[in-house]
């Protein structure tokens, strides 16, 4: 997720969107080979012991959890859906595969602080990822037509969104209890509406009102998820 991106992006310049999707499928047959070689089969929960889907929506850490995951994921791909002409005005759009990678790195380095942290500070991590994510768009907002700017933005970015995907899982894991399995679907579906949702209203924002719109349409999202996750201590 950190560095595919930046990678397709860099080779799609060197032989082409067509080769590079050739790529993909070859990679994705060989996952396909090693999952079916190397997976474990582990049993689901029976019939008996499931959750319905509205016994986990009324867990309200479940509730909570979702709604975190949708803001912030929603503002992230709202600009990550739309980096490339989002830079434009700071010289850089010739220079997206650089403001990717720097991203790249600076999710690694998100996901090994997570990692490194998660079992102890859970919820510090979900609002210092939500707080730093804040100050990167409202650095941008202010000062996006200067280079260095952009790149220490994106570098914050990187490492507030790295760990994020581990960070809502053991959260809502945590809430969920022994409803883990339909909250981790509900999960699923919550961030692949925020992706299609982000290209969506980024979309609408970059022909009605430019990408200067998009830090200020990111904060209030981010803003909301810091808000929940404050509310949000005993659940």
């Amino acid at each position: 997720m950190s560095l595919g991106v930046p990678a397709g992006t860099f080779v799609s310049k060197a032989i082409g969107w067509h080769a590079t999707f050739g790529i993909l499928s070859a990679f994705a047959l060989g996952l396909i080979a090693w999952i079916i070689l190397g997976a474990p089969d582990f049993p689901g929960l029976a019939p008996g012991k499931r959750a319905s889907v509205r016994q986990a929506l009324a867990n309200p850490g479940v509730r909570a959890v979702l709604m975190i995951t949708f803001t912030f994921v929603l503002a992230h791909n709202i600009l990550y859906t739309y980096i490339a002409p989002f830079v434009v005005p700071a010289g850089l759009g010739e220079r997206v595969d650089l403001v990717l990678l720097v991203f790249g790195f600076a999710a690694i380095v998100g996901i090994w602080i997570t990692g490194v942290l998660v079992d102890r500070w859970l919820r510090a991590l979900i609002l210092a990822s939500s707080l730093i994510f804040a100050g990167a768009s409202l650095a941008l907002g202010l000062a996006g037509r200067d280079p260095a700017v952009v790149f220490i933005s994106v570098a914050a970015w990187g490492i507030a969104f790295g760990g994020c995907a581990t960070l809502f899982q053991t959260a809502l894991a945590i809430a969920a209890g022994d409803g883990a399995d339909v909250a981790q679907s509900l999960l699923v579906v919550t961030w692949n509406g925020s992706i299609s949702g982000g290209g969506v209203i980024g979309g609408i924002l970059l022909n009605r009102a430019g990408v200067g719109s998009f830090p200020w349409t990111l904060l209030p999202l981010l803003i909301v998820s810091i808000a929940i996750a404050l509310r949000s201590k005993r659940s």
